[in-house]
């Protein structure tokens, strides 16, 4: 699974951007306000992508509290150059190299569906923070992310055997929940967040599945032109002015508990 998922993000930041990061600016002070995230906490951004959440954890509480870490090298120099200060490092969420007590929170945003062991990845989170401390955790509800559903539809349609494929950890109502009780985690609560991506038209929509990322680019990877063509025009056809801008609502998942 780490191999798989080092795969699906090893393309260059600015695709994760396009296909993910749009959402960000408005998930990551949805996911922040849910916790909350406030000014002189420490904070660790498990998973952090090029650093769309920890642009908003350092807008809280401060570069020098903010700690980051991610398996993706292109993400982990992306991160780091657009959050100065911080301390970004390359890893896995089930191995986390900071120390034991170091934060007052530990958060993960769209990363517990890549994990490959979520307890054992939570488990660390409770490790590096403090008794009292809180970890928290979300990812996009499958059959709320609207993007990744339409695609998805027809990937299923031409392929039965993908649906359980893209099954990811947290994107069913209960399920992040479940996984932060049994890594021991208290006064687990849990609810949906919701986050808004704007694009210019159907192009500006698809382009970004066809680079490789997460589970739906990498099943796009492994169809030839005339397979991607196909599943583009089945989409296309959804849109009723698909040279039009529009804005999508999605939403994610949530859950926090206490060490």
């Amino acid at each position: 699974m780490r191999e798989e998922t080092s795969r699906m993000f090893a393309a260059p930041a600015a695709g994760y951007d396009r296909l993910i990061g749009r959402y960000l600016p408005t998930l990551a002070p949805a996911f922040a306000d849910a916790i909350p995230i406030e000014a002189g906490m420490r904070v660790v951004d498990i998973g952090c992508g090029p650093g769309g959440l920890t642009r908003e954890l350092v807008s809280r509480v401060g570069a020098s509290a903010v700690s980051a870490i991610d398996p993706s090298a292109p993400f982990v120099k992306a991160c780091r150059a657009g959050n100065p200060g911080v301390d970004v490092r390359e890893g896995f969420a089930e191995s986390l190299p900071f120390d034991t007590d170091s934060f007052d929170a530990a958060l993960a945003s769209l990363v517990i569906g890549f994990m490959s062991d979520p307890v054992a990845g939570v488990r660390e989170m409770s490790r590096v923070s403090r008794p009292g401390g809180t970890v928290a955790a979300c990812q996009w509800d499958r059959r709320g992310m609207p993007a990744m559903r339409i695609l998805g539809q027809f990937m299923v349609a031409a392929d039965p055997t993908v649906g359980e494929k893209m099954k990811l950890t947290g994107d069913t109502a209960g399920e992040i929940a479940a996984v932060f009780r049994e890594a021991g985690l208290t006064d687990v609560e849990e609810g949906a967040l919701t986050a808004r991506g704007s694009y210019a038209n159907f192009d500006d929509w698809w382009e970004p599945f066809t680079l490789g990322i997460g589970p739906h680019g990498a099943y796009l990877a492994t169809l030839d032109d005339s397979g991607r063509d196909a599943l583009r025009l089945a989409c296309l056809d959804t849109f009723d002015h698909p040279e039009q801008p529009f804005t999508v609502e999605a939403r994610a998942w949530f859950a926090r508990g206490t060490v």
